[in-house]
């Protein structure tokens, strides 16, 4: 279990999570004072269900770092971009910047920093493990997803891991853009191809993403005027 999981976990029960490996015990029986398992259970909660479970997670999280979340945001829109060195990193960082700032620009209240992401609206971010940490941003915020040429071809199901946790958490999934550009796979073999593509670097098309990032901002700004109560901030009492 990486370090982060098991603080997350211990943070969620209030208590030392220690995973027993059963060395020792040799081939007979074991008997247990007390036990949880888990094993793929989350396929069998329904929506509901996963709700409350990211809640709780997200909430007891906030409580343990002690991050305070004051009140609603009223009518302000807080965009996050995020952004990777190395693999799936832009290709331009600053005409992507560009792009997303000046859309926020047009609306009244929209501000793009990089901070917290329980202080995030919109989390504009290339496919990697860093989009992990979007289950801390509060529920119904949006995410916009992006993709290196050649990945989702190779990707598998791995493709929609944070459409999946969008949806199970309670958020908004705004879709996904995959560059058309970029250098062609060299090799015969699938297995090849994936690593090479997955290390890939993202290009950006300024038109799509100025049109995409305007139709999201317009949504979350007529969510945030209409349903206030729907969306906000988790000033939270953790579900037990």
């Amino acid at each position: 279990m990486a370090n982060w999981v098991k603080t997350l976990a211990e943070a969620t029960v209030g208590d030392e999570v220690r995973i027993e490996d059963f060395e020792g015990f040799g081939d007979g029986a074991v008997c247990f004072e007390r036990a949880v398992e888990f094993r793929h259970l989350e396929r069998g909660l329904e929506r509901e269900g996963r709700e409350r479970v990211y809640d709780m997670m997200r909430c007891r999280a906030r409580d343990y770092c002690g991050v305070k979340v004051n009140g609603e945001s009223g009518g302000e829109i807080r965009v996050t971009l995020l952004l990777r060195v190395g693999g799936r990193a832009f290709k331009n960082e600053s005409a992507v910047i560009g792009v997303f700032e000046r859309e926020c620009g047009k609306v009244d209240g929209c501000g793009m920093k990089v901070r917290l992401l329980s202080e995030t609206d919109i989390l504009v971010s290339s496919h990697g493990a860093q989009m992990t940490n979007m289950i801390f941003m509060n529920k119904n915020s949006s995410v916009m997803e992006f993709f290196p040429k050649g990945w989702l071809e190779h990707a598998g199901v791995g493709q929609y891991v944070f459409k999946w946790m969008a949806s199970w958490s309670g958020m908004r999934h705004q879709g996904q853009w995959k560059d058309q550009e970029g250098e062609n796979c060299p090799y015969d073999n699938n297995s090849q191809c994936f690593n090479f593509y997955k290390d890939g670097k993202v290009g950006h098309d300024e038109a799509y993403f100025a049109t995409w990032m305007a139709d999201v901002l317009d949504e979350v700004k007529e969510l945030k005027r209409s349903a206030k109560q729907e969306i906000k901030e988790s000033a939270c009492h953790c579900p037990s």
